[in-house]
């Protein structure tokens, strides 16, 4: 690959697109609502967030220092991050953290590109962390898992053109923002029949002393907080509503 080739690939990567039409972004956010609503086609859609919840907690695990001997993706869209370091601690308590926070702020995250118009560079940074996470996946559906998403979001990324691209990016990144609160409602509805004692939340209260109910909550305020803002930023600046200087007679 010559020098020229390379320039234009991160031409491509880091340059900007336009807004999209509104009704792009309309029906990207209806159509993330109905797969987190519903049923079947959640249970297909969560491995997405099965696997930047795993991903979360293998990142902050590396970043705090403990050392991560691999992630394992589950076909019944549960799944396990091990780490080897102290067993409590602020290493241990972060990563525990990490999990059910991800989702929504990766969601986050995205609508913060898209808002800068960085379409293809948003597609491109999750194939990149698709790329990475492969690498400590230890499992055959994991592998499946990781290697799938990632050969769709670059087939779309390559070959769609900016509409397509578009729709698929603010797909994912509605999804992401919503479906990061469902998560924890199906988390406190497992404890409250005792059938999650090693849950994240659960996990954070023996090593904090902080009820787990507390962290469960703490969970739901950054998804909500995540989808309120995330929204803001997609939202198009030609479709908001007209200020009342704007208006005729002021």
């Amino acid at each position: 690959m010559d020098a020229t080739t390379v320039s234009d690939l991160w031409d491509r990567v880091t340059g900007t697109q336009p807004d999209p039409p509104m009704w792009i972004v309309a029906a990207a956010g209806v159509a993330a609502l109905l797969a987190v609503v519903h049923g079947p086609t959640w249970r297909m859609a969560r491995n997405v967030v099965t696997i930047a919840h795993e991903g979360g907690h293998a990142l902050v695990a590396i970043v705090t220092g403990r050392q991560l001997d691999g992630i394992r993706l589950h076909s019944d869209t549960s799944g396990v991050t091990v780490s080897r370091g102290k067993p409590h601690g602020p290493g241990m308590i972060f990563t525990a953290l990490a999990g059910y926070v991800t989702p929504p702020l990766l969601g986050l995250g995205c609508a913060w590109l898209l808002s800068a118009g960085r379409i293809t560079l948003m597609l491109w940074t999750a194939i990149v962390l698709l790329a990475a996470m492969l690498i400590m996946i230890r499992n055959v559906y994991g592998v499946v898992s990781v290697v799938g998403t990632g050969a769709i979001i670059f087939a779309v990324s390559w070959l769609g053109d900016a509409k397509v691209q578009a729709g698929f990016a603010y797909l994912g990144a509605f999804f992401l923002l919503l479906a990061g609160a469902r998560p924890v409602v199906e988390l406190q509805q497992k404890r409250a029949r005792r059938q999650a004692r090693d849950s994240d939340a659960d996990q954070l209260a023996r090593l904090t002393m902080v009820p787990g109910l507390a962290w469960v909550a703490c969970f739901g305020v950054v998804a909500l907080l995540a989808l309120f803002f995330g929204v803001q930023l997609m939202i198009p600046e030609s479709a908001a509503l007209p200020q009342l200087s704007d208006l005729p007679g002021y």
